[in-house]
């Protein structure tokens, strides 16, 4: 028996309609699709439903794949595709497998030969990238930074160093609920000329998107993006 497909299927960065940010071939291929992997089946459903799947969402068959995952379960999520039936892999928000648990089930796709498809949609990241004004000719993504204040520090001063070297951008999130913190150890920490963006809410209608030297921000009345997503971006 052939094998199943993996799709990677992106899904709007919030609540805004899927069909507002995802081309219509992605959402053809998604109601087509009967097994999914995603990080919490509840969001998937909701995901799923606005989309406008044709079944009803109790015969379709969603896997969990998420931080509390264990590696050697992983394979087994692999069943449905060794069996011929294709498999849309999910996000909490915009693309799967990029700062995402994903990564791993589209590791063991690639391992047992299985067919990987990216589907096009929202990436906060590129997107961010897009809008900043920053180096795109080279960049590098970083996930989360330490969140005890001095390990940060630390970091975000090799980051700068890095970014100053290579003219790389240096990308990193932050849990939302401590973007003032990252913020405030940031104008604390980088160098006056160091341009910085904040991109919050990206898609959404209350997306910001501003890049100034530290000392411009220094001077400005900080933002209000407390538990807003924001995506931060520096080039030295």
């Amino acid at each position: 028996m052939s094998r199943g497909t993996l799709y990677l299927i992106p899904v709007p960065l919030g609540p805004t309609p899927p069909y507002e940010v995802l081309p219509v071939p992605v959402l053809d291929r998604t109601r087509q699709l009967g097994h999914f992997v995603a990080e919490h089946a509840k969001s998937a459903r909701a995901f799923l439903k606005a989309a406008g799947h044709p079944l009803p969402l109790q015969q379709i068959a969603i896997s969990e794949l998420n931080e509390h995952t264990r590696d050697a379960d992983v394979a087994a999520l692999l069943a449905p595709l060794r069996a011929g039936h294709d498999v849309g892999l999910i996000s909490e928000a915009g693309c799967p497998a990029v700062a995402d648990p994903g990564a791993n089930l589209v590791a063991q796709a690639q391992q047992e030969g299985v067919r990987v498809v990216p589907l096009t949609g929202p990436s906060s990241i590129l997107l961010a990238l897009m809008a900043s004004g920053l180096s795109g000719q080279n960049f590098a993504f970083h996930g989360y930074l330490p969140a005890k204040e001095d390990e940060r520090k630390k970091r975000l001063r090799e980051l700068e160093a890095d970014s100053r070297k290579n003219r790389q951008t240096q990308l990193f999130i932050e849990t939302p609920y401590r973007n003032r913190q990252m913020l405030e150890t940031l104008l604390s920490t980088c160098a006056p000329q160091t341009r910085l963006c904040l991109a919050t809410d990206i898609s959404l209608p209350a997306e910001c998107i501003t890049t100034l030297s530290i000392s411009a921000w220094q001077k400005r009345e900080a933002p209000d993006f407390d538990r807003r997503p924001t995506v931060f971006l520096l080039l030295a």
